[in-house]
């Protein structure tokens, strides 16, 4: 079964225009557990554009108050700041039970690639085993059609396939032309002994698509999309929506 894990990054965004506590991330995040999502994302960047260091610890308690999972998404390889302890240390205090890595740098609006493995794992090996150590699942953003295999040898436990390119191309009617490369990476990651995680732009329109094409996939992240379509559904029938397509056996 695929795993819905929501993320509320953009619901920090909501509440730092404003500044105060509304809307509020630890009651969000309560109203789509009770919906029944299967775990909580945050993406917290070192610039506190979202989800804050106190977020993290809010969430870490909720989603260990219910047993459901947390999983912190960052670049591992951004530097401590005021306000930021870096991604392990917050890790660290937090205790996720998955850490998913991302090649962001500080700039970047969104999370838009996937690590290049063959030129980043010498640097990712000793990190992977530091957020294995504290006993995180470690999950690698990773590009369709990337040397996941490379991803399996440096420790990691799962992939994310950053599925921005999906969405595009679904958008433009022409899903076929990416789907084969996704399909392909999905099955060499298993083969590694992979799971396979996946996210970025997912939606109630192309979702099922893809969950169908891969057929076995661990988990979807899926934040913008599921603020943007609750905005006018309703949080609360929004993740339920989701999860019926989670929870839908695939079409074969």
């Amino acid at each position: 079964m695929t795993r819905l894990s929501v993320n509320l990054n953009k619901i920090a965004v909501l509440r730092n225009s404003r500044g105060g506590d509304a809307p509020d991330v630890r009651r969000a995040a309560t109203v789509c557990l009770d919906a029944g999502a299967h775990g909580i994302t945050v993406h917290p960047r070192p610039d506190g554009r979202h989800i804050r260091t106190a977020d993290v610890h809010a969430l870490g308690a909720l989603t260990a108050a219910r047993g459901i999972e947390f999983n912190i998404e960052g670049n591992p390889f951004a530097p401590p700041r005021p306000g930021y302890p870096g991604l392990l240390a917050l890790c660290e205090q937090a205790r996720p039970a998955q850490v998913t890595l991302v090649p962001d740098g500080d700039g970047q609006l969104t999370s838009d690639h996937g690590f290049d493995f063959a030129r980043d794992a010498a640097a990712l090996t000793p990190l992977v085993d530091a957020f294995k150590g504290i006993g995180c699942r470690v999950s690698l953003f990773a590009d369709a059609g990337s040397d996941v295999e490379t991803a399996a040898a440096i420790g990691a436990d799962r992939i994310e396939l950053y599925t921005g390119p999906w969405a595009e191309a679904f958008a433009s009617d022409a899903p076929g032309t990416v789907l084969p490369a996704f399909v392909d990476t999905a099955a060499r990651a298993r083969r590694a002994g992979l799971g396979v995680n996946a996210g970025h732009d997912l939606s109630q329109a192309n979702l099922a698509s893809f969950l169908d094409a891969l057929a076995d996939v661990d988990e979807v992240s899926i934040g913008h999309a599921l603020i943007d379509e609750a905005l006018y559904e309703g949080l609360e029938a929004t993740v339920r929506r989701y999860v019926r397509i989670v929870d839908r056996p695939p079409v074969v």
